[in-house]
């Protein structure tokens, strides 16, 4: 029977405090799992909610990440997709029912017994708890593993398993197509992951943002439009004209405006989380009878599909490198807006951890 090895990495032990190195023990490589070394680690704005208990949930210490990418380097014996070597990914969770039909239908994430998150959770034995990608190694079910086929700048592929799939995801569900006229509300780590696939799948995209300067960051990546919603007086010219509006925004903003900006039977869909309620106008979805919807990241299959997909467009996130022992730092940048767009964590700097 194989047995369990020490997983070196980086833990939060309370809401206050910073994250520090942290050692504990994986648990041993069964018959259906993958041994994963971890190269790099996105880092979420989740991530910063749990580690500070902003959503009274955490259970301490936790070691967050659900941005990996990894070169698997053991299998069990019933292994059969993948194979020591391998370039790899695991997204936001990392086991579920299997048996609801959310789980049936290849809908994971909204499971009746409750997705087993990839930290701060448990798996489905409600008793072994989950530690993220803050680390040097991780073991996962190979049905909860991803297939990575990206050739190059694996480090920027890491935040397309929690930005990526959250962006993708609705633009398919919600059928965007090409010359379809979309918004993407927010240009931040899901805000550019949402214009890249949007521009790609040939939808004219119109950023709209707080920040002026952020316009040629969004016309690079490929926006056509863009709109200065600190100015009122900008959103007149847009009125009734979107087919789909992605709001990426995580504070408290003016939905009803969004919804303004929708032509007849359009789409406003939010993935942002701001921490209070927002309110909407129904007369607003009534009169044109506009749409207002919601997305949770994605499956196992439609994450694949995203990553497939991206590898087969050359998409990739902006990012900026950084050793692990940078990580509170890269909090505290992130809380302020700065970061183009997304931090990602070089796991090979843990070895001074490991002292």
């Amino acid at each position: 029977m194989k047995s369990s090895k020490l997983c070196y990495a980086y833990a939060a032990h309370g809401p206050k405090s910073n994250l520090r190195p942290f050692r504990f023990r994986r648990r041993a490589v069964g018959p259906n799992d993958v041994l994963i070394e971890i190269l790099y680690c996105g880092i979420c704005h989740s991530d910063i909610h749990t580690a500070r208990n902003e959503w009274q949930n955490t259970a301490y210490p936790v070691v967050p990440g659900h941005e990996i990418v990894g070169r698997v380097r053991e299998t069990g014996a019933r292994v059969m997709r993948f194979r020591p070597g391998q370039i790899v990914g695991v997204g936001c969770f990392v086991d579920s029912c299997r048996k609801c039909d959310h789980c049936r239908a290849g809908l994971e994430q909204y499971c009746d017994a409750g997705v087993s998150w990839t930290y701060n959770g448990t798996l489905q034995d409600r008793k072994t708890g989950t530690f993220g990608g803050y680390s040097d190694h991780i073991v996962v079910d190979q049905n909860y593993v991803l297939r990575i086929s990206h050739k190059s700048n694996l480090a920027a592929v890491a935040p397309l398993l929690c930005a990526g799939i959250t962006t993708y995801g609705p633009l398919r569900h919600y059928g965007v197509k090409r010359a379809d006229k979309v918004a993407v509300a927010g240009l931040g780590g899901l805000g550019h992951m949402g214009v890249k696939i949007a521009a790609s799948l040939g939808a004219e995209v119109t950023v709209i943002s707080t920040s002026a300067e952020k316009e040629r960051d969004a016309r690079r990546m490929g926006a056509k439009k863009f709109l200065l919603s600190s100015r009122p007086e900008n959103f007149g010219k847009f009125e009734n004209y979107f087919h789909f509006i992605l709001d990426t925004v995580s504070a408290p903003h003016d939905l009803d405006r969004l919804l303004g900006l929708l032509r007849r039977d359009g789409t406003l869909c939010v993935v942002g989380a701001p921490g209070v309620p927002q309110k909407i106008d129904q007369f607003n979805l009534i009169m044109k009878r506009r749409k207002f919807g919601g997305s949770l990241i994605g499956g196992i299959r439609e994450t694949q599909e995203m990553l497939d997909y991206t590898a087969r467009r050359g998409i990739v996130s902006d990012i900026e490198l950084i050793p692990i022992q940078k990580v509170n730092e890269a909090y505290a940048r992130t809380v302020r807006g700065d970061v183009k767009y997304r931090f990602v964590i070089d796991l090979q700097s843990l070895g001074p951890a490991k002292a």
